[in-house]
């Protein structure tokens, strides 16, 4: 089981000058099959499942999915993209804010939500495109 690992810091500039529309480019049996297994392999990484981590909602990168594909948190949370592939590496633009590093396997990506809003997207730089690697993320007021 590994510790904490340092968060990777938003770096790049925007690259995107408007956001994708949320696509249903996979099926809801094909999104549990990759989240279930994106799931197995942070157990496998971390020892614990991703539900049980403080701090921080957890949102895993695999098979170019976001697991969940959406989540709604309230404000002042923290999201951690964690990178559960193999092999590929992947970033996070959150609209209106810098491209983040790219997070390589087993490498993690946070952010803290500030402000509430309706729905918002965010998508990984390499692969929002041609894999349409994209999420949703609601922020709430408590």
């Amino acid at each position: 089981m590994r510790s904490s690992l340092s968060p990777l810091v938003f770096a790049a500039a925007l690259t995107c000058a408007a956001f994708p529309v949320l696509a249903a480019d996979k099926t809801e049996a094909e999104m549990a099959e990759i989240c279930g297994e994106a799931e197995q392999r942070y157990v496998d990484i971390y020892g614990a499942p991703s539900a049980e981590f403080e701090g921080a909602v957890v949102v895993t990168m695999y098979k170019y999915s976001f697991c969940p594909r959406e989540v709604t948190v309230p404000v002042g949370t923290t999201v951690r993209w964690v990178n559960v592939d193999k092999r590929t590496s992947h970033s996070v633009i959150v609209k209106g804010q810098p491209e983040s590093d790219r997070a390589f396997p087993e490498e993690v990506i946070e952010f803290t939500f500030l402000e509430p809003g309706d729905p918002q997207e965010y998508l990984c730089g390499p692969h929002w495109e041609s894999h349409e690697m994209i999420g949703m993320v609601t922020v709430t007021v408590e």
